[in-house]
């Protein structure tokens, strides 16, 4: 008798998700996600944005991400490119959601030369209770520096290159334990090098777009794979929205 492939069928669910419980981050323990959105061929951007991938179900579940975070984790490029502002409070669907926290998580912007503008909204408009993190280097330019702190509260890490665990340490220590990365590329590679991904949400959209669009992750290959296993799918329309996880055989890089 022939042995039967090691495939398993996927098949919709039989009801409607409640997705803030199905997202519901871990009862303990720093935990760092990523939400991130690719096309069928492996593009994360669509006319140089991710956004341009989306659709209503990628829209509703990134709102819920950020109302589930206690800070959202963010390249500068990215923040320039999708033109941030800040997380804004009462998001669809976080009834509930921010019980004992700020109204809005804040943002942690990483930028190593700090070429960002000071006077923009996502500086000036965030809350008192959720201003704007800036994560840097010590190689940061002494004036820039110094501009960051005046509209942001500023977290140096690393000499050269930020040191993400040691920042990520550092918004631990402030509370902000349940973190959420919205990339970009660059920015998750290097969170993923540094082995402190617990967590993707991916979004794979149905479309096919061709040209040389970056991948999620955008760098240098990894040198030690992350191991992650698939522990959800739903679809909406034609997306999938993917959620791996690390292997609970591997240890946790905070723990």
């Amino acid at each position: 008798m022939q042995r039967p492939d090691p495939v398993r069928p996927w098949s919709p669910a039989d009801g409607p998700v409640r997705l803030a419980e199905a997202y519901a981050y871990p009862d303990s323990g720093p935990w760092l996600r990523a939400n991130m959105i690719s096309s069928l061929d492996g593009a994360a951007t669509r006319d140089d944005r991710s956004g341009g991938l989306g659709g209503d179900a990628d829209r509703r579940l990134f709102r819920l991400l950020r109302g589930l975070a206690d800070a959202v984790v963010v390249g500068a490029g990215t923040v320039r490119a999708e033109g941030y502002g800040p997380v804004r409070p009462g998001g669809d669907g976080w009834d509930g959601l921010r019980a004992g926290r700020p109204p809005a998580p804040p943002l942690a912007i990483v930028s190593h030369a700090l070429d960002l503008d000071f006077d923009a909204p996502v500086f000036t408009e965030a809350e008192p209770d959720a201003r704007t993190i800036v994560l840097t280097t010590e190689a940061a330019d002494p004036g820039r520096v110094r501009a960051a702190r005046e509209r942001a509260d500023v977290i140096v890490a690393g000499r050269d290159l930020l040191d993400f665990r040691s920042a990520f340490e550092a918004l631990n220590e402030r509370g902000l334990r349940r973190l959420l990365c919205e990339g970009g590329p660059g920015v998750l590679a290097q969170i993923t090098a540094a082995g402190l991904l617990d967590e993707l949400c991916l979004t794979l959209s149905p479309m096919l777009v061709g040209g040389a669009s970056p991948r999620i992750l955008q760098g240098p290959p990894v040198a030690v794979t992350a191991d992650l296993r698939p522990v959800q799918i739903l679809e909406s329309e034609g997306f999938l929205l993917l959620r791996y996880v690390r292997r609970p055989d591997g240890a946790s890089p905070r723990a």
